[in-house]
């Protein structure tokens, strides 16, 4: 992908945690690993086997993020959110890479949480002095 091209209005969170999915929780889930993550949608790679998720479907998936304190420490946020489906594509024989717009965003921007933290203490300095 040609980042040159990137048309996101929030900056991602990369990182490689365990998402479970299915179109119906009552069922059996399927398990990907997280790629990135923004507020309002997820990337994540599964096995290209019929459990993947297709283009158009509906799923709901559980999944942590990492959220952070002021101290670059962190803890994992537990999120359990459903949405569309909007692109899947082939990472090899084995691997898909899908990517699923929440319905409900998520209550930070994981990829902002520091770039946010370090705006605000700018405004806040000059104001301090």
């Amino acid at each position: 992908m040609n980042e040159n091209n990137d048309r996101r209005r929030e900056q991602r969170l990369r990182y490689y945690w365990p998402i479970w999915f299915a179109e119906d929780f009552n069922r059996s889930l399927s398990q990907g690993q997280m790629v990135d993550i923004c507020s309002k949608a997820a990337a994540f790679t599964c096995y290209s086997h019929e459990g993947c998720p297709y283009l158009g479907q509906y799923i709901t998936s559980r999944f942590s993020v990492p959220h952070y304190g002021p101290d670059d420490s962190f803890d994992m946020a537990n999120f359990t959110r459903s949405g569309h489906v909007f692109r899947v594509d082939n990472v090899n024989s084995f691997l898909r890479r899908v990517a699923v717009q929440f319905a409900e965003p998520l209550p930070f921007r994981p990829g902002e949480q520091n770039t946010l933290e370090s705006e605000a203490g700018q405004v806040l300095q000059p104001a301090m002095a």
